[in-house]
């Protein structure tokens, strides 16, 4: 039995909800912090009094990794890649609690019981703008990813020349971040919620995130066609930083929704690169029939 790295293991996640509660403002998050902080220590106690001598110590860089993993990719993002790690650590649980009897079982199957749904609990508590807006983010930028890579592929068709492919892309993909955050404003101004729910999502902020975040994903799929001349090279780079942003898009929502990453990881790379080989085709079709190589090569 592992006991050391169990009293470690919820150590650790007390000492991290409490610096996480610490740094935040909101009321309701806080208090659920400290719930959850409050449960792993009585956790780290259950374990500690089988090993008393032993006196766990917590590397700062670890708080240190997971206040940055806080800033930028928000509380609730963080709190749910903590519960990831103990999933596993309660299937431990479950294994070793055959060797225990009496009043220590009865113990051991509560803690099970609290990681299995007190957290969950606690966790539905948390409140977080930038879980209202992203499906309007992953849209702006999965759409944007799947068309911008469409229109690059088309040209690598028709000209050899990166400026001109690189500039089109972003022409094209300026238009469609207008066009997406309209439909993104007039898709929130539908949402039922009443406005000051906690589930009500601003028109305005939908806008502008479904924009910005198509935006974001166009100047990264440009940016390879600006920096060389060689059509190939800046497209293959510019599929990479595609498939980069999916893997990111991909992993963040696998985390805070629960879902499987590789299938959806592979699903949208597969869309990506089916409407690039689509859009090739009809590329060089187009660009033999009507001879524009020799106009915008």
């Amino acid at each position: 039995m592992k006991t050391r790295q169990y009293i470690l293991d919820e150590y650790a996640d007390h000492q991290l909800y409490k610096d996480l509660a610490s740094w935040e403002k909101y009321p309701g998050n806080k208090q659920a912090l400290l719930k959850l902080a409050g449960q792993e220590y009585e956790h780290y106690l259950f374990w500690k009094k089988f090993l008393p001598d032993y006196h766990p110590v917590l590397n700062p860089v670890f708080l240190a990794g997971f206040r940055l993993m806080r800033r930028f990719c928000g509380l609730t993002f963080t709190v749910k890649f903590l519960e990831r790690h103990e999933r596993a650590t309660i299937e431990e649980y479950k294994s070793v609690a055959a060797e225990f009897s009496g009043e220590d079982k009865a113990r051991l199957e509560k803690i099970i019981n609290d990681e299995n749904e007190h957290e969950d609990f606690f966790i539905g508590q948390i409140q977080e703008t930038i879980i209202k807006y992203i499906g309007f983010i992953a849209l702006g930028l999965a759409d944007a990813i799947v068309e911008i890579t469409g229109v690059h592929a088309g040209f690598l068709g028709v000209t050899s020349s990166t400026l001109f492919a690189g500039i089109s892309g972003l022409i094209v993909g300026i238009s469609a971040a207008i066009s997406m955050g309209s439909a993104a404003y007039l898709q929130a101004k539908q949402d039922p919620s009443p406005k000051g729910a906690s589930g009500h999502r601003s028109a305005w902020k939908s806008a502008v995130i479904t924009g910005v975040s198509y935006i974001l994903s166009v100047v990264m799929l440009a940016i390879p066609y600006f920096l060389t001349r060689n059509m190939s090279c800046a497209f293959l780079f510019s599929i990479l930083a595609g498939m980069t942003l999916i893997a990111l898009l991909t992993f963040y929502s696998a985390v805070v929704f629960e879902r499987r990453f590789w299938r959806e990881f592979l699903e949208t790379v597969g869309l990506m690169l089916a409407t690039a080989a689509v859009t090739f085709v009809l590329g060089v079709f187009l660009g033999k029939a009507f001879g524009l190589q020799h106009v915008i090569g």
